[in-house]
């Protein structure tokens, strides 16, 4: 009997697993696993997924054109240059199949998202990791990796899980750097949030550079993660080949719908801006005056450090046992971190509250 065999590398993928959502036993948890938005989506948004159930029979638009001109609109973009995914994970692979394969190389910085690990070897790509200093993506060692076999370089800024970010100079420095034929992906998830600056989402670059494509969420500061919503900006010629590769309606009409009105609703995520600007300050402090170390995030979560795997675990355990849910690390080579969510204004002093007795009781 014949057996069929997927193609090399599949099976060596670890699927991707999640934040956790539950606890065994616990009716009511406090979730701070996900980075997902602590005030939630907008109001108009909500109002605008309703009004799409009594066209579920419909095909969405496939070309996402009303969204597109809404993005465009709300960055000062060309529409024609935008290409919208189901959440910004499928345009992140695209990019993978699109211009990585066998006997390529794709390479991210040591604490990257995984999920360019995951395109990497999906696409029978190696994937190669280059080191951080100080839990910070570093130019120069990424430049050090780069070989004759490089196609793709995802930088995810701010990156998840450290919540560090590279400077505009220092992505210039990165692009100028590597070759005409490469390749760069910014990962902008997280750049609403991001107010240094120093910061860049990496629009402007893509008007400078033919090999470089900025992608960005709706899953994060306009709060519509279970919608699945994510798009890229890109050179002309890549915005065509991504819409040759995705599929014919990638993007649901709800998700379309509610895109369109978070646009819209400037005051919330004002909003949602403003209580991560009061919250991640105030968390890395406090967490850090309790004892555990923070990396400095920019982004709208924390990641706390222990003194090793065992005490992150124990900490982790804690929390649990105080029905709050954070986000271990040992996935991202990070077995001594929790990432911690910003949640809501009770949320974050239940956490601290518990972290405080934590402390206490190990010490």
């Amino acid at each position: 009997m014949h057996q069929l065999t997927p193609r090399p590398g599949i099976l060596d993928i670890v699927p991707y697993v999640g934040g956790g959502n539950a606890i065994a036993g616990v009716a009511q948890v406090i979730k701070l696993a996900s980075n997902e938005s602590a005030l939630g989506p907008s109001p108009h948004a909500m109002t605008a997924y309703r009004q799409v159930a009594g066209e579920l029979h419909r095909y969405p638009d496939g070309s996402t054109q009303r969204l597109r001109d809404a993005i465009a609109t709300r960055h000062g973009l060309d529409p024609a240059r935008i290409v919208c995914g189901n959440g910004s994970d499928e345009v992140l692979d695209l990019l993978a199949r699109a211009y990585a394969g066998p006997g390529d190389e794709v390479l991210y910085s040591q604490y990257g998202f995984l999920v360019y690990r995951l395109s990497a070897t999906g696409v029978g790509a190696t994937p190669v990791a280059a080191p951080e200093t100080e839990y910070r993506a570093d130019v120069t060692c990424l430049l050090d990796h780069v070989s004759a076999r490089t196609r793709v370089v995802y930088i995810a800024n701010p990156n998840n899980p450290t919540g560090t970010y590279l400077g505009a100079h220092e992505l210039v420095r990165l692009r100028e750097g590597l070759p005409e034929n490469v390749l760069l992906v910014i990962d902008a998830a997280y750049a609403e949030f991001a107010e240094c600056n120093d910061y860049t989402s990496g629009l402007e670059l893509v008007d400078r550079y033919e090999t470089m494509v900025m992608t960005r969420t709706f899953s994060k500061a306009y709060g519509l993660a279970a919608l699945r919503l994510g798009w890229a900006y890109c050179p002309p010629a890549v915005a065509d080949v991504l819409n040759r590769l995705r599929q014919p309606f990638n993007v649901t009409a709800p998700a379309q719908a509610a895109g369109i009105a978070a646009l819209e609703d400037s005051a919330h995520l004002d909003a949602a801006r403003a209580h991560n600007d009061h919250w991640l300050p105030k968390l890395s402090y406090d967490i850090t005056a309790i004892g555990f170390p923070v990396v400095p995030s920019v982004a709208n979560f924390v990641l706390v450090r222990f003194a090793d795997a065992a005490a992150a675990r124990a900490a982790d355990g804690h929390l649990r046992g105080d029905s709050i849910i954070v986000r271990e690390m040992t996935a991202y080579g990070l077995p001594d971190c929790l990432r911690i969510t910003v949640g809501r204004d009770e949320e974050n002093a239940r956490l601290l509250e518990s972290l405080c007795r934590h402390a206490a009781q190990t010490s």
